[in-house]
């Protein structure tokens, strides 16, 4: 029963991972034995900050524990000193969504997030 466990806590995780708008990817550095994953964000519309290859985190399973309750325990944190709430959150988030839509069609260029790196794709080549 330990691998049908482990199943269990796994599909939690992807779950969890959901939620906060990430989605399990292969490490790309630093992974020698196949052992580590990474969390990248799950679509353009999820925490479009980051950049789509953006590794969020990269670890273990057990890491990904503690650093989902790290996560979740800072938001719930600024959710009771009231300063920040999922709809703020929202938001801001929106905001950013429009920012970079509007740079894309100023630039001609596709802007995915605002890591302090220049990231994009030339429109004309995705068509």
């Amino acid at each position: 029963m330990s691998g049908y466990n482990q199943i269990l806590e796994i599909r939690r995780l992807e779950e969890r991972v959901t939620q906060l708008g990430f989605k399990f990817a292969n490490a790309r550095h630093s992974d020698h034995f196949g052992e580590l994953l990474a969390l990248v964000p799950k679509d353009n519309e999820a925490v479009p900050i980051y950049c789509r290859e953006a590794e969020v985190f990269v670890g273990t399973l057990k890491d990904l524990q503690y650093w989902l309750r790290g996560v979740e325990w800072a938001r719930d944190y600024d959710r009771m000193l009231k300063i920040s709430s999922d709809d703020s959150r929202g938001k801001m988030e929106q905001k950013e969504l429009n920012r970079q839509l509007l740079r894309s069609i100023k630039e001609g260029v596709k802007i995915d997030g605002n890591v302090g790196v220049f990231h994009s794709t030339n429109l004309k080549e995705m068509s």
